[in-house]
């Protein structure tokens, strides 16, 4: 598609900083396997395959793919004993990046937010959404819409701290936060809107740092100048936001989904808060998808390690 033409910055500059060995857990379809190959042979990542190895070079030789290519771990034929191999994999140092192969994401996940994971950090985990739509000229990140299902305020501080932060590592300067609502009015019984305006003060005042942060704001004034106009919203972020702040996981999943699937969107997506990126790609992305995921990731990785 050609508004996917954004994502097309990240790539470059992704290349430029040099593959990163990333561990895949349980590769163990298709699409996983073939994803990883793509992305190596893309020049964003060096895989290690983390899994039986034996099932992993049938499949790989019945994908017409070659398994000499690729090192493998070999574990046993269980997802979370992989997902934990890999996890350590990271932790000791040994690759700079997880990804999720064809496991449960209950099953890969636990193996990474446990404690004895060594992966965890003072922040809370969330998850990030980087979309392109044609209908907005730059990219958008989305958070969260598949970690938190209901987060504090002060999950959403770290919600908020983690989308700046990965802003910052894809280049944006100062990233715009816009804290969605149903409303861009503080309203006592939409409490919502007072976590909004609380982020917003956060911000002024530090506790939150690297980007503005305004809210409550509307879906309509959050995304469109000439909708925060009609209303006489005085705002850095209004109509020109990077990072889109759901209140729930229900209204960014059906948000991330909308722009999908009616509009088009492309998107990548991982998992932030961790001492490494994490890759928690589904079965249904594409593999474009995919492999703007670990573009995306490497940027982040390379700028976590600096």
């Amino acid at each position: 598609m050609a508004f996917d033409r954004l994502f097309e910055p990240l790539r470059v500059a992704a290349l430029a900083a040099g593959r990163l060995r990333t561990a895949v857990a349980y590769p163990l379809c298709p699409v996983s396997v073939r994803a990883a190959v793509q992305a190596s042979e893309a020049g964003y990542i060096e895989p290690v395959l983390v899994g039986p190895a034996g099932r992993i070079a049938a499949l790989m030789a019945q994908e017409g793919l070659r398994a000499a290519s690729m090192e493998i771990i070999d574990t046993p034929d269980d997802e979370l004993l992989a997902a934990r191999a890999a996890a350590a994999l990271a932790r000791d140092g040994a690759v700079s990046m997880l990804m999720k192969g064809s496991l449960h994401t209950d099953h890969f996940m636990s193996a990474v937010v446990t404690r004895e994971s060594g992966l965890r950090t003072n922040r809370r985990i969330s998850h990030a959404f980087v979309m392109a739509v044609a209908a907005y000229p730059k990219l958008l990140i989305l958070t969260d819409a598949a970690v938190n299902i209901a987060p504090s305020l002060q999950e959403k501080a770290d919600i908020a701290q983690n989308a700046i932060d990965l802003a910052r590592a894809l280049g944006v300067e100062r990233p715009k936060v816009a804290v969605l609502c149903a409303t861009e009015s503080v309203n006592p019984a939409m409490p919502a809107t007072l976590d909004a305006a609380a982020l917003s003060k956060m911000a002024d005042r530090s506790q939150i740092r690297g980007g503005d942060i305004d809210g409550p704001l509307a879906f309509d004034n959050a995304i469109s100048r000439e909708a925060a106009d009609q209303k006489g919203i005085v705002s850095r972020v209004a109509g020109d936001a990077d990072i889109l702040l759901v209140p729930d996981i229900e209204a960014g999943n059906m948000l991330y989904k909308e722009l999908t699937w009616l509009a088009g969107a492309g998107a990548a997506g991982l998992v932030l808060g961790t001492r490494v990126p994490v890759l928690l790609t589904s079965r249904s992305d594409s593999m474009e998808a995919r492999v703007n995921s670990c573009a995306v990731a490497a940027l982040y990785a390379h700028a976590l390690g600096s």
